[in-house]
């Protein structure tokens, strides 16, 4: 489980084509500073689990058909920068908001508006998400967890601060940039105890 709060800017070093599959190498030095096999870590908001670490602060990890499927990993290429954060301890703090890792759609930039102290970002909505999402609720987009500004009938809107912009990839995103976004797992639990769609 994580928060949404990233750690650090990583940068995709290799990627191998699989059958079916793709295994990623990402440096970030501060994610792997206490890392080991088999941990989590989300890359953009995907849980992905380690399955190999180097001495210079990068680690490997297999990323199967499904998740590349219902993700924009499989856009990613070598240099690409992705949101890191590890897997939350159970004496940590919840800084952000239940963040699973689990990406339940892509979404696209559409408009970016920068102001004098924030950015606000409009996000198309994937039809299938529109139902989870509510102004001032939570939702996390690659992998940062954000508050929801603003809600239109295919769209939504976050702000972002400057420090979100500088310490994520978000602040170099541009119009057309896809991005994985995850709703509140608590919506989706509520709507399948009270008999409510669920795909």
């Amino acid at each position: 489980m994580f928060t949404g709060i990233v750690e650090e800017r990583g940068t995709i070093t290799a990627k191998t084509e699989l059958t079916e599959a793709a295994r990623l190498t990402v440096r970030g030095p501060t994610v792997t500073s206490d890392a080991a096999f088999g941990d989590s870590i989300a890359v953009n908001g995907v849980c992905l689990t380690v399955t190999e670490l180097t001495a210079d602060g990068e680690f490997a990890v297999d990323v199967m058909a499904e998740t590349l499927r219902r993700s924009s990993l499989a856009d990613l290429g070598v240099g690409a920068s992705v949101n890191l954060e590890r897997a939350m301890r159970a004496d940590g703090r919840f800084g952000g908001h239940i963040v699973q890792g689990h990406v339940d759609g892509v979404g696209t930039i559409a408009e970016i508006a920068p102001a004098q102290n924030w950015t606000v970002i409009r996000i198309a909505l994937p039809e299938h998400l529109d139902r989870y999402v509510v102004e001032k609720g939570s939702i996390t987009v690659d992998g940062v967890s954000l508050t929801v500004s603003a809600v239109g009938e295919d769209w939504f809107e976050v702000s972002l601060i400057p420090t979100t912009l500088q310490h994520t990839n978000l602040g170099q995103a541009q119009v057309g940039t896809p991005v994985n976004l995850e709703a509140d797992v608590i919506a989706k639990y509520v709507e399948r105890l009270t008999g409510g769609k669920n795909d």
